[in-house]
């Protein structure tokens, strides 16, 4: 069953934003054939629907599953991916038999989009589809995103990168789409929740995914359970932090997550902020140096 616009999602778009969209179709028209990159989160949702949009039949999405994945994020996967009607298929992925991604360096995410896309491109290849396109969008350039070199090592596209579309307006063409996940808050896979040169193994991922499982049948969205050795640092929107310390059973979330694996839970006071881990890069090139 496709996924269309109401009338209750009929406001405009502005022109700047609607040619975005006439040369993301326009890139997809051209590429005739494409394998999607599809992990379920908003970009390469969107990514997805503009190319069942454009190509039908002759565009395939493709998740990759792994420990890194939360099980709820795959089922919203083949949801997401059904509602469009775009053809879905999962891979299983083995970043976890890399020493070099289990060691948690600060290219991690290198060598995980370098297994993601060694198993993608050979699979294209083998389809008929000339091209593995991915859901990075322009803002992500700015960031500090190691594993977009390694797609483009191995020739993969980003449409909304090419076409200038940011995370915003991500957002608000998927909206304007009719795509009900629209707002769907950014969960990057378990592996970012450890800081850097922490090693990640099977068992830990389990228990980050279990923690942040717990906190989201709470009713919390917008979260991140950070593994720092044995502690859970369990990080909300600094709008909602009172709020949850008012009404949530303390003990019984420490008792939870505890049985989980972890001995030590905490709040960050900060709160919640993507790519926090990451603001440790500087002092670690200077270290470097």
């Amino acid at each position: 069953m496709g996924c269309y616009r109401t009338e209750a999602m009929s406001e405009t778009i502005s022109t700047q934003l609607s040619e975005k969209l006439e040369t993301l179709k326009a890139l997809f028209a051209e590429m005739d054939r494409a394998l999607i990159a599809y992990s379920g989160g908003i970009d390469s949702t969107l990514v997805a629907k503009i190319a069942f949009d454009v190509l039908g039949d002759r565009a395939l999405a493709v998740t990759a599953e792994s420990p890194s994945l939360l099980p709820e994020d795959l089922e919203d996967a083949r949801v997401q991916a059904a509602e469009i009607g775009i053809a879905h298929e999962i891979v299983q992925t083995h970043e976890m038999e890399n020493p070099n991604y289990t060691a948690n360096p600060v290219n991690r995410c290198y060598f995980c989009k370098s297994e993601l896309h060694d198993t993608l491109k050979p699979l294209a290849l083998e389809r008929g589809y000339p091209y593995v396109v991915d859901g990075v969008n322009a803002d992500d350039l700015s960031d500090y995103r190691p594993g977009i070199q390694a797609a483009k090592e191995r020739g993969a596209r980003s449409p909304l990168a090419e076409a200038q579309v940011s995370k915003l307006e991500v957002r608000e063409l998927a909206k304007w789409l009719g795509l009900p996940w629209w707002d769907k808050p950014a969960q990057p896979c378990l592996s970012s929740r450890f800081p850097y040169g922490e090693e990640i193994t099977i068992s830990k991922l389990r228990r980050v995914g279990r923690a942040e499982r717990y906190l989201r049948h709470l009713g919390l969205k917008n979260l991140r359970v950070r593994s720092e050795g044995d502690t859970a640092r369990i990080e909300l929107p600094p709008d909602q932090i009172k709020e949850f310390v008012r009404t949530t059973d303390l003990p019984a979330l420490v008792t939870a997550l505890q049985s989980y694996g972890f001995l030590y839970v905490t709040l960050d006071l900060e709160g919640y902020r993507s790519g926090k881990l990451n603001q440790v890069l500087p002092l670690a090139a200077l270290q470097s140096s």
